[in-house]
């Protein structure tokens, strides 16, 4: 199984992903995370998020966070207290800016672009899984021999060359097959048949009738909240931080002050990356539970609205089409017309192919304009939402009834149907009611045939045909 590379309209899933990347990368320039210390060596995994954005998205994702790599490695250059051989890396510091803005975050966006068109390469090729290993341990490599040579044009009085990367040592190592198994492993668990089927769940989520707004303003005022208390947080440690000096007598210089806000924003930008993450996983076990209810609502054989989703789905219909003046629609029952007899003749796998295609040509019939629904044993309903003319709505139930006379070539299938048309919005149990009477008509009629009670707008009357 690939992974795709493309996140195209309701990828929620890949969005959500690559957003936690992208936090994560902030949390690991701007914390120990993007560092391991093992006495007496510090090894950076800072850009172990590029090499998984390009594992698993592509490379214009890697491309991304490789700038945003190199801009995190710019702010902390900035510092005062810097060693020199860092101190390039600053366009405020190097006196030469422009080269160091290359040296931080071209050359990092560089590396995302080749290592996510490496793996891209590597994916059309036999044994990925080789592949992805053999990449992940040379990628440090590949960072150090673009970074090393860029230093050597630009900054050739730091004595660092192209022929620097190719120095080898325990911490080499140590980084090769942290990146290895990192990698390996979150592209195993980003395919593992759970991840995926959340996956699923989660892009579908946008077809949810189940989902609120609600929701959304609510995750937009807690995101809102979040983001003043961090920054209160960062404010206050601020000042407890001056006033703490201050106490003990110490004297800040301009320079000092000036690497205590860069490590107070540092912080702040850690909290807003911490807040990223969770609500992102938030926002996608509300997307998932939330969808997994709605699956649970969908009828298992037919594959179309459950009794209870449909009616809650009618019951917003109302309410979304409220605000147009006057606006008709029709409400149908459709019920299969001796279906015990089909089922005690034929089989009940024969009786469920019959409701299959039934369901299939109702939804066929309505096309964008309305839902339809299982709401028992053989019985069907249906709600167009759109104000389609009674002309029109007898051809596409003749044009119904007409094909679903040859789903079984041992006996003709027909269905009584009863149409209501209405007027948003409408009380549904009205409807129901209403469209449970225009049944009974149709079936009084000899059944395989359908009755119509149409609304006159002008004069407000109905009349049954």
């Amino acid at each position: 199984m690939k992974v795709t590379k493309k996140m195209k309209n309701n990828h929620y899933f890949e969005r959500y992903s690559f957003g936690i990347l992208i936090a994560i990368e902030l949390l690991m320039s701007f914390t120990s995370l993007g560092y391991i210390h093992i006495s007496p060596i510090s090894v950076t995994i800072a850009y172990l998020p590029i090499l998984v954005a390009g594992c698993l998205f592509g490379p214009i994702q890697s491309l991304i966070i490789g700038c945003i790599f190199g801009i995190a490695s710019m702010y902390k250059a900035s510092a005062y207290y810097v060693m020199p051989s860092d101190a390039v890396f600053s366009p405020f510091l190097s006196g030469a800016p422009v080269s160091s803005i290359f040296l931080s975050i071209g050359t990092r966006a560089l590396f995302g672009f080749f290592i996510g068109m490496a793996f891209l390469f590597a994916e059309k090729r036999k044994h990925y899984r080789i592949w992805i290993g053999v990449l992940s341990a040379i990628a440090p490599k590949i960072h150090s021999l673009i970074v090393y040579t860029t230093m050597g044009i630009l900054f050739p009085q730091l004595g660092y060359h192209y022929y620097s990367t190719f120095r080898w040592n325990l911490n080499n190592t140590i980084f090769a097959l942290i990146c290895v198994i990192t990698v390996e492993s979150l592209w195993a668990i980003y395919q593992s048949d759970t991840i995926q089927n959340i996956k699923s769940y989660i892009n579908q989520s946008s077809n949810n009738p189940y989902s609120s707004r609600k929701m959304n303003v609510f995750f937009v005022a807690f995101e809102f909240f979040m983001l003043c208390m961090a920054i209160f947080a960062a404010i206050y440690f601020s000042e407890r931080q001056y006033y703490m000096l201050k106490w003990h007598g110490v004297t800040v210089s301009n320079e000092i002050s000036m690497d205590l806000l860069l490590l107070q924003i540092q912080f702040l930008i850690s909290l807003l990356a911490l807040n990223i993450i969770s609500m992102i996983f938030l926002i996608s076990i509300y997307k998932y539970m939330s969808y997994k209810e709605y699956k649970g609502e969908i009828d298992e054989l037919t594959g179309i609205m459950g009794r209870r989703m449909f009616l809650y789905h009618c019951e917003k219909a109302q309410k979304v089409n409220s605000t147009e003046s006057k606006q008709t629609g029709w409400f149908l029952f459709i019920d299969v017309d001796y279906f015990k007899v089909i089922n005690d003749t034929f089989g009940h796998a024969v009786g469920d192919k019959v409701l299959k295609e039934i369901a299939t040509n109702l939804q066929n019939m309505i096309g964008d304009d309305g839902k339809a629904g299982r709401i028992g044993g053989d019985e069907f309903a249906v709600m167009i939402e759109k104000s389609i003319s009674e002309q029109e709505l007898k051809q596409r139930l003749q044009q119904f009834l007409d094909v679903i006379s040859g789903i079984l070539s041992e006996r003709k299938i027909s269905c009584s149907i009863g149409a209501y048309q209405f007027v948003f919005p409408q009380n549904v149990k009205h409807l129901l009611t209403e469209t449970d009477e225009v049944l009974y008509k149709a079936k009084e009629n000899g059944r395989a045939c359908y009755v119509i009670k149409a609304y006159d707008v002008n004069s407000q009357n109905y009349d049954i045909e």
